[in-house]
């Protein structure tokens, strides 16, 4: 009776406030899918809603299903009911470098030479499965080899890796997006607080409520409106939508594999760490879960994405100590997947942006952030405190490279006839925006961010061959231009691989490497 006692079940109550918050944070990630395919793209509805987003789906339905089933067999394994699934989703990241980074590009090139709108589109979108599907390939195949790193890594290094990836593009946007709406950000905000940091008595769930309260103010304010030609091109996109498989897109794009190694690769590697990050994380909220048959988990979801017409590769998402403090467990992650899934075959995902728009809840995602940026802290020694905090600058870095540059385009930089250059920089440098240094740590960001921290957790240490050997590693990295190295692009700045392209970066941890060395004490 004992263990009935304690076997896990397949849905309890606080698994209603974790699917909210789950399930915001995979909409909004579908929402900017649908926005940036049709705005920066340009692609038709009928490639988004009929191939991208039923192919999306299939791939959140397989990880989220999958993610649950493991959860419910450890628990019933270890007679616990109190394991939290792995939180899975599409990756953000991935999405932005997919676009900016691959499509875009392709698209733009195939623009300038004369190519018609449609087949631009169709080049890139191929170019796009076939980055997808070489991110899962590197996140399955890795599962087999990545679980050494875990124990060669301090936990500093990988969670304030994963801290500053979550202040930056998940709390840090999500801020600045509530105090551009205040009324409707501040008081969801407000709710939030209350119900998972205050512990206050409230008359329905905090996600819940949060997310009603928000409706009500969006609607009052102006910002929920059903009407005009937006909403009648959403609705005519309602209907089943099968994914069909795209062997044949694939093979037929195979010209744009090589060309974009660059950004495969290291976009590839990124995922594959970050998922590692994240059991990391699972770990030290209570939940440990197996390092192979997670991260392979994980690469099949994203190769089935590829498969069946999806660009955007999934991953295992931040925040699992957020979403078991709120009281989630199993059921939140496998009605996540079925309900996402059958949103995106039923082409319902226009339709539902309208009716509950993002800032309707976005706070349920902020609260994720702060409680990874917390537990940064927490579930680390104090004395490595400050490891921590210099493992959060790279991931801001990035973020404010990516802010820098958006508003760049915005201000009419990245178009042919003012195409992005090295003429942007003095002006920036002039203000004290060093742009130049900012676009370095941006390229790489995962891996520079866990290097530096270990430096320092090993320096606190005393451990200075360890923390020599971290340099070296870093700039070998640099060397080959899989961290810093970077160049223009018409609109943007990538990474840029190749024998001694990071050249200058390489010579600086070289330099810390020796003072490290010296540093050690003389017997």
């Amino acid at each position: 009776m004992a263990e009935l006692a304690s076997s896990p079940r397949w849905w309890v109550r606080g698994d209603l406030d974790g699917f909210l918050g789950l399930g915001l944070d995979n909409l909004i990630q579908i929402l900017l899918i649908v926005a940036l395919c049709r705005g920066v793209l340009g692609y038709p509805d009928g490639l988004i809603f009929g191939t991208i987003l039923p192919a999306t789906g299939v791939s959140l339905v397989v990880g989220n299903v999958a993610y649950a089933i493991q959860a419910h067999r450890l628990g019933r394994r270890e007679g616990r009911d109190d394991r939290t699934a792995l939180p899975y989703g599409i990756n953000t990241v991935s999405l932005f470098a997919y676009v900016f980074l691959v499509m875009l590009p392709v698209k733009l090139a195939a623009t300038s030479q004369g190519l018609d709108p449609q087949a631009a589109s169709l080049l890139s979108w191929r170019a796009g499965l076939l980055a997808c599907l070489g991110s899962g390939l590197i996140e399955a195949g890795g599962a087999f080899l990545v679980a050494p790193l875990r124990h060669w890594l301090p936990r500093a290094a990988l969670l304030s890796t994963l801290a500053g990836i979550a202040l930056g593009y998940i709390g840090l946007g999500f801020l600045l997006r509530t105090y551009a709406v205040p009324v409707v950000g501040l008081a969801v905000l407000a709710v939030i607080l209350l119900a998972y940091f205050g512990q206050a008595r409230l008359p329905l769930p905090g996600g819940v409520l949060a997310v009603l309260v928000g409706i009500a103010l969006a609607a009052a304010t102006g910002l929920l409106r059903l009407d005009g030609p937006t909403w009648q091109t959403n609705l005519a996109q309602v209907g089943l939508h099968l994914p069909v498989p795209q062997v044949g897109a694939l093979w037929a794009g195979r010209d744009e594999l090589l060309p974009w190694l660059g950004v495969t690769v290291p976009m590839g590697l990124f995922n594959l760490l970050g998922s590692l990050q994240n059991l990391e994380s699972a770990e030290a909220a209570g939940d440990a879960y197996p390092v192979k048959s997670s991260l392979l988990i994980n690469g099949i979801g994203t190769v089935a994405a590829a498969l069946l017409g999806s660009c955007f590769p999934t991953t295992i998402y931040i925040g699992h100590p957020g979403w078991k403090g709120m009281g989630a467990r199993i059921g939140y992650s496998w009605l996540n997947g079925l309900v996402m899934g059958l949103g995106c075959l039923l082409g319902l995902f226009g339709v539902v942006g309208q009716l509950v728009p993002i800032e309707a809840g976005m706070a349920i995602v902020l609260y994720i952030a702060l409680v990874m940026a917390a537990q940064a802290f927490q579930a680390t020694p104090p004395a490595h405190a400050p490891a921590v905090a210099l493992g959060l600058l790279p991931g801001l870095a990035g973020w404010g490279s990516l802010m820098l540059k958006a508003g760049l385009r915005a201000g009419g930089s990245g178009t042919p006839a003012n195409p992005f250059g090295p003429q942007l920089l003095p002006p920036l440098q002039q203000a004290d925006v060093w742009a130049a240094g900012a676009f370095a740590l941006e390229q790489g960001q995962i891996l520079a961010a866990m290097l530096l921290a270990a430096m320092l957790v090993y320096v606190i240490e005393q451990r200075f061959l360890a923390a020599a050997l971290c340099a070296l590693v870093a700039a070998a990295a640099s060397w080959l231009g899989l961290i810093h190295a970077w160049s223009f692009t018409l609109a943007d700045t990538v990474l840029d691989p190749g024998w001694g392209s990071g050249s200058p970066w390489a010579l600086g941890y070289l330099a810390m490497a020796v003072v490290f060395l010296l540093g050690r004490p003389q017997r």
